[in-house]
């Protein structure tokens, strides 16, 4: 190989990147690729991605001056076999779009050309080898992490990087040391870059803004058997009697018990309570599940006819959006400070109505990185998934304008109190199950609501999503945030005349991003017209596709 160009500034490292790499070696017939959720798939083939995951990671750093860049083992609401990695840019926001790419290449490069591959990519993207480099990097609980983790390592090593292992942690933990490593002894101090620090910032906010109200009844939390147990017992030590939490399905040792028929993704596919909290419910006492790696949060209780009743991210949404539009205005900061809320197209209708008669709402295509950009257009902005995922994001600006604006009577100064202190009960980097927990408590508390009150602001029309095994998910293409297909050619006609014989029909079809796999999405205002929109589109859709045999819908009209 010959002699690097001028290009390349500083040493590069051929001879450890092929000591390291031959220590991790890709297996020849898998292929990887880094979507929304980074690098996920089963946890013992992952080896590899790991070690090539660090080298990046490293890079990545010294592209940006030597900011400390994040890096995420985990694989969130998966089942405990899966396992994955992510990586967290300097703010603590997601990986910049462009370099997904670079992940997808560098992580699908042959043994033999790895370090080849990864010298031309160094040389066209101009980073000086000779800057500093710094990873800080987490797991969950899952039993792949640990050997993953060192492979890892290993990664960093091969570029010289400076490491720092945040041990188990959740997530969200991760992309807040993130912010707070590189934004410390500057104006925009995010907090104490330690777990402790995470913990304090919002708990001593979460204090205040409670401070006066009535006591707040125990909160059941299921922690789905993931990484979300200990650092909710840690939480809880902070909190003390201000927030008492009943903690459920703890276990984080016994194999198989991750997201086993407990978490935030199965109450809200399953529309049901996890079976461990069966008989444990009293009638309208409020209980949440977290996943599993604590990024995502569902609230539910059981109503006086034994019903089950699902809070869930866009029954949040409407809650927190409404509460920050009224102190907005309380503090005289209405002309000022603009409020909006971004959803994707699985929101329900009567959520979007609701929050449209009060403030502007935007719709983008399903993943994290879509909402949050399209949030961060807002002064302040909040998002949330339906499955639970979301936050807040105070614009810069908005920041400054609640540190410096005066207020001219005692209701505004305790309404801008009020905002000062959900700027710091709020994880702004990521969605947070835990942040946002405390932040719908906070206003649960503020507006005296119990469970029932706050699901009866509106009723959500009845929805039923159903998958569809295709061929090839690629042929199925879609426009207007996912809302309308493009290909096949007169799908979309079909749905459209199809929707019209239902009251309050609406459906929409969108390809996995992971797997060959349609969605189908429908709601009407009765349940059983809901569940018999979405097979009839789900047919459609297996008819045009020439969909398998053995998996078509269930119930195939």
């Amino acid at each position: 190989m010959s002699g690097p160009p001028v290009s390349i500034r500083g040493h590069f490292p051929h001879k450890e990147i092929e000591h390291y790499s031959s220590l991790h070696p890709k297996a020849r017939h898998l292929q990887f690729s880094y979507g929304t959720a980074g690098f996920r798939t089963l946890g013992v083939v992952l080896d590899s991605v790991l070690f090539r995951v660090g080298v990046l990671a490293a890079l990545r750093s010294k592209k940006l001056d030597g900011k400390t860049v994040g890096v995420m083992i985990t694989a969130s609401h998966n089942p405990e076999e899966d396992n994955g990695v992510k990586l967290v840019d300097p703010r603590g926001e997601m990986l910049e779009a462009a370099w997904e790419a670079h992940a997808t290449n560098l992580a699908n490069a042959s043994n033999e050309d790895f370090s080849d591959v990864l010298y031309d990519f160094v040389r066209d993207s101009r980073i000086d080898m000779s800057k500093p480099s710094r990873v800080v990097y987490a797991r969950d609980t899952r039993p792949t992490g640990e050997s993953l983790v060192k492979a890892l390592e290993d990664g960093l090593k091969a570029i010289g990087a400076e490491g720092r292992d945040a041990g188990i942690t959740t997530t969200p933990v991760l992309h807040y040391l993130v912010r707070a490593i590189n934004t410390k002894g500057t104006k925009e101090e995010y907090g104490e870059d330690s777990e402790d620090g995470y913990f304090q910032k919002m708990s001593e906010a979460f204090r205040k803004l409670v401070s006066g109200r009535p006591r707040i009844p125990p909160l059941v939390i299921d922690c789905a058997n993931g990484v979300g147990a200990p650092i909710a017992k840690k939480l809880a030590e902070y909190l003390g009697e201000t927030l008492p939490f009943v903690l459920y399905n703890t276990d984080t040792t016994t194999p198989g018990g991750l997201n086993n028929n407990c978490g935030a993704d199965y109450v809200k596919t399953q529309q049901k309570p996890p079976p461990s909290l069966n008989g444990v419910l009293q009638k309208g006492q409020r209980a949440c599940s977290l996943d599993g790696d604590a990024d995502r949060l569902m609230y539910y209780f059981i109503d006086e006819r034994n019903y089950f009743l699902m809070l869930d991210g866009d029954k949040i949404a409407t809650l927190v959006a409404a509460f920050i539009v009224d102190l907005v205005r309380l503090a005289g900061l209405a002309e000022q400070v603009k409020v909006g809320v971004v959803q994707t197209a699985y929101a329900n209708g009567a959520s979007t109505k609701y929050l449209a008669d009060k403030l502007p709402v935007r719709c983008t295509p399903t993943g994290v990185k879509h909402l949050h950009h399209a949030a961060e257009q807002f002064n302040i902005g909040v998002y949330f998934e339906a499955n639970g995922h979301g936050t807040v994001l105070f614009s810069p600006s908005t920041l400054e304008k609640l540190e410096k604006h005066e207020p001219s009577t005692p209701a505004q100064s305790t309404a801008l109190r009020h905002l000062n202190n959900l700027t710091q009960l709020v994880n702004q980097t990521v969605g947070d199950a835990l942040s946002d927990m405390l932040l719908v408590e906070v206003v649960l508390a503020h507006k005296a609501y119990s469970a029932i009150e706050w699901n009866s602001l509106y009723t959500d029309l009845p929805n039923r999503l159903v998958k569809v095994h295709v061929p090839n998910r690629n042929a199925f293409k879609t426009e207007d945030a996912e809302r309308r297909l493009v290909s096949p050619r007169g799908l979309q006609k079909k749905i459209d005349d199809l929707c019209k014989r239902y009251d309050g029909g609406r459906s929409f079809v969108r390809p996995s991003g992971t797997e060959d796999v349609v969605r189908v999405y429908a709601e009407a205002v009765l349940r059983s017209q809901a569940d018999e929109l979405a097979f009839r589109v789900a047919g459609m859709v297996y008819d045009e596709a020439g969909g398998d045999p053995h998996r078509r819908p269930k119930e195939y009209y």
